[in-house]
């Protein structure tokens, strides 16, 4: 008999790593005035990305539909965080960028994440997390931000 864990037991893991840091960012964020960011948010603000980004650009790097990209947009401008601009480049077309609303998400999310991984090195030990950081970005892709993963955020 093998005492290795069955393969499907891996991905749940980190499946639930994922949820526990990103569950508790939130509930974080939202004692420090962000109670209406959900987790797809975060990543519309990192594909918007510092210089802002058409929404057609937005869905191709989100792996959506241009419309699905815009429903996004509304939303996120609905609640503050983005705000549409003329496109220099293209009259027909607009420019979305973080307001300073999302940029204080985006700077206090930073800070939470580097609390939580704080918390992490205390829990497991900072030689074990570094190993286990070491060893997820031998087996993923070297793009962080790498969002174009159809069907993973409601296209494609």
């Amino acid at each position: 008999m093998s005492s290795e864990p069955p393969g499907f037991e891996l991905p749940l893991r980190l499946l639930l790593g994922f949820r526990v840091l990103i569950d508790e960012l939130h509930a974080e964020l939202s004692r420090q005035g962000h109670p209406a960011l959900r987790p797809m948010h975060g990543f519309v603000f990192q594909a918007i990305g510092p210089g802002g980004t058409s929404a057609a650009e937005l869905g191709r790097r989100l792996g959506v539909t241009k419309q699905a990209a815009a429903k996004h947009i509304d939303t996120l401008e609905r609640l503050g965080y983005v705000e549409r601009h003329p496109d220099p480049a293209d009259a027909r077309s607009k420019i979305v960028r973080l307001t300073g609303r999302g940029a204080d998400a985006l700077a206090r999310s930073a800070r939470v994440f580097d609390e939580l991984r704080a918390r992490w090195a205390a829990t497991l030990g900072a030689d074990r997390l570094h190993a286990l950081e070491a060893d997820l970005r031998k087996v993923t892709p070297h793009d962080l931000f790498q969002l174009d993963i159809p069907g993973w955020f409601g296209g494609n």
